[in-house]
């Protein structure tokens, strides 16, 4: 019996493109194309396995001429199928995009135009990764690694050993990337409940019209296209684990749906009034604070506490101190061993960078800058500048701007002053304040909190500063 082949998806408007792509590919690949990001989005739900491979571009309509669209599109892709591998093949090319692309967790970047063999070649070089992972996961199956030697990370391990075993609840706290997956199959992996099945939903990923059918299934002709009743993931998981991601995105009118299962275990197919009953742990995930999501009344109270019997809080790489030089020795002996190629190792200024850089897209994109660097520098020494021509923000360049040596520090305010003859300090200082209060906005994504801890500030203080900045109002 022939071996079937890896399954492509390509995003592209541009006709003439997918059409050659698809002509050069197919050989090699089971090829889908779709023309935007809601038409991917159709043809994942109508595909029995999601693809293992996705070549977008990054202008789609209905906004062809920025890059929005291929950005949601790579968000999107990644939370249905965490395990796909993304290359992005874009005439949008600047150096920016290609960094955001990265950090959202692309593993390839390609300028149009480019001849299709290349391409053919990168998306190779990404299946090997995808296969890669693949043997990984099924070699944990039966274990939980949670890398790292600071106290957080030790702190997460024992938690998990804590609450595995219990039948309640559990709400994961963290940002995109931390590896809220990673805990929720650890939780799952640990427990009684380990031989039985676990089963994902991204309440994020599909169409607030399709949640309720897909957790809860439907009966034959409950809504059109319904041409066969269809079992929900309550049911499919039994006895053993539904993970909900990104909790906080379901629908208002589900939650109390979603209540009633947790109360005493029923729940309804769509069409029937025929009650049934799940045994099902429920295992919910967030990067977002619902706490704040109940003040705004987009999340229900009761919901939450219902959901919240055990906390698990993943913190972000920036707060693992060491154990981001920990996991970049993890992810680069990992990709070696599998890839056969020389390892990289970093100059010490190159470490300097890699220790600093805030890590926005957390372990997901510490793991991509790692298979770049192995693939890019096999067997060589990465120096600061190869490094940071990987990094995602300009924030990279601050260990060299803003060196902790004093005497450096000295050397580079001497040249500073002898390059501006109008030096004013006090306009300096206050244009470095503000970048550090804009930079951690944007990386926290406009919460206060986490922006004031991150500068080393309390709340209060970061909004007394942010009022002098007219450029911030739309954080106020």
């Amino acid at each position: 019996m022939p071996q079937s082949k890896p399954s492509l998806l390509i995003v592209d408007d541009d006709a003439l493109i997918t059409d050659t792509l698809h002509f050069v590919l197919s050989k090699d690949f089971d090829v889908y194309v779709a023309d935007s990001r809601l038409h991917a989005a159709s043809l994942l739900r109508q595909m029995d396995q999601s693809p293992q491979l996705a070549l977008v571009d990054l202008g789609l309509p209905p906004l062809p001429h920025r890059p929005d669209e291929g950005f949601k599109l790579i968000g999107e892709l990644l939370a249905r199928a965490p395990e796909i591998k993304i290359v992005v093949l874009s005439g949008q090319n600047d150096d920016a995009n290609a960094r955001h692309a990265r950090a959202l967790g692309a593993v390839e970047f390609i300028p149009k135009p480019c001849e299709p063999e290349q391409i053919k070649s990168l998306l190779f070089d990404a299946l090997r990764i995808h296969e890669v992972e693949q043997s990984k996961q099924t070699e944990s199956s039966r274990s939980c690694d949670i890398l790292g030697a600071s106290l957080n990370a030790e702190k997460l391990r024992q938690q998990i050993r804590q609450f595995a075993d219990a039948p309640f609840p559990v709400l994961i706290e963290g940002e995109s990337g931390s590896g809220k997956e990673l805990v929720a199959g650890c939780l799952h992996r640990l427990s009684v409940r380990a031989k039985k099945p676990y089963l994902a939903l991204n309440c994020a990923a599909i169409s607030p019209s399709l949640v309720e059918p897909t957790l809860f299934g439907y009966s034959k002709g409950a809504f059109t296209g319904a041409t066969a009743s269809r079992a929900g993931y309550f049911e499919d998981a039994s006895d053993g684990t539904l993970f909900l991601d990104e909790i906080g995105e379901l629908p208002v009118e589900l939650q109390a749906k979603l209540l009633r299962v947790l109360e005493n275990g029923e729940y309804q197919r769509v069409g029937e009034t025929q009650p049934r009953h799940s045994n099902a742990r429920i295992v919910a995930a967030t990067n977002r604070d619902l706490r704040q999501e109940i003040k705004a009344g987009r999340f229900r109270a009761d919901l939450y506490h219902r959901l919240s019997v055990f906390t698990v809080s993943v913190p972000p790489l920036r707060d693992l101190g060491e154990d981001k030089t920990l996991l970049l020795e993890h992810f680069r002996d990992f990709y070696v061993r599998q890839g056969g190629a020389a390892p990289f190792r970093l100059d010490p200024a190159a470490q300097r960078v890699w220790q600093a850089y805030p890590f926005p897209g957390n372990a997901r994109e510490l793991r991509n800058i790692v298979i770049r660097l192995v693939t890019k520098h096999a067997g060589q020494i990465v120096s600061r500048e190869a490094l940071q021509a990987e990094l995602d923000t300009e924030a990279d360049t601050l260990p060299e701007m803003l060196p902790s040596d004093p005497e450096a520090m000295q050397e580079l305010a001497k040249k500073h002053l002898q390059l501006h003859a109008n030096f004013n300090l006090d306009q300096t200082l206050k244009q470095w304040e503000q970048a550090y209060v804009e930079a951690a906005l944007k990386l926290t994504h406009g919460n206060l909190s986490q922006a004031a801890k991150l500068l080393g500030v309390n709340r209060t203080t970061l909004y007394s500063r942010m009022q002098t900045y007219t450029n911030l109002e739309q954080y106020h």
